[in-house]
């Protein structure tokens, strides 16, 4: 039996999100599901987050126990074959020890939020980005995202039926940039509460209209009221950008 790490890119458009639900489609299903037609093996997929539907993945992370002796590249490349036609792609696999977790050994995620901030509609980039048909000042949602900065009770940013006992996180990065006719929200943290990235994008797109000021931002953080923070920003634009990991051996 060989523990795999593997690396994993997906469009959570066509899924119901990346758990295995009985309601629809999931990445999480998918993925068993070609692993099954590659060994007959009943293999639970256990990935390090459990994105929502819409939810993109550039660089997931999960793993699998497989007990046929195969190597790394037949792994992806057997995985990649069974399955077509859904919009995922296992971009590595690599044997890890029996330890290793995709979940409980993570020790960072990065999220990426796009927000498409002209007047005319995506056409190519539909469902991969937040539209915003009126231009949003990056430089003023960045000023207001570097209140966020650090360990706080992040109660006003999370879902209201978010299960984590505590609301308590340390938010290590929230950059705002402008890409062009978009506009990037770069984070990273350990962990993060349910919704909590699109919550902070929906506020600080408060500030970018010009109807916040970084001090509301502070101040609806302040308040831990979910009532008190911006809109929750819809799916199609938030990316899973990366997991980390101590050195594996």
């Amino acid at each position: 039996m060989t523990r795999w790490k593997l690396t994993i890119e997906y469009d959570g458009g066509p899924f119901i999100g990346w758990q295995r639900q009985a309601n629809g489609p999931s990445v999480q299903a998918s993925l068993e599901d070609a692993v099954f037609r590659f060994t007959q093996e009943e293999a639970l997929v256990q990935g390090a987050g459990r994105t929502d539907s819409g939810v993109h993945a550039m660089a997931q992370v999960a793993h699998v126990d497989i007990e046929k002796d195969v190597d790394g590249d037949t792994v992806r490349d057997a995985i990649n074959f069974h399955l077509k036609p859904n919009p995922v792609s296992v971009l590595s696999a690599q044997a890890v020890d029996g330890e290793f977790h995709a979940r409980f050994s993570a020790t960072r995620r990065a999220y990426l939020y796009r927000i498409l901030d002209r007047r005319p509609p995506p056409a190519v980039e539909a469902g991969r980005v937040w539209h915003v048909a009126r231009r949003l000042d990056a430089d003023a949602m960045h000023e207001a995202a570097q209140t966020l900065i650090g360990h706080h009770n992040f109660a006003s940013f999370r879902a209201k039926d978010c299960q984590a006992d505590s609301a308590m996180r340390t938010l290590d990065r929230l950059d705002v940039r402008r890409v062009g006719d978009e506009i990037h929200i770069d984070t990273e943290a350990r962990s993060f509460l349910y919704h909590q990235v699109r919550n902070f994008t929906g506020t600080l797109k408060r500030v970018g209209d010009g109807k916040w000021s970084p001090r509301d931002v502070r101040s609806a953080l302040e308040a831990c009221d979910r009532a008190a923070a911006g809109e929750t920003a819809p799916a199609e634009g938030l990316y899973l950008m990366e997991v980390g990991y101590e050195p594996l051996g």
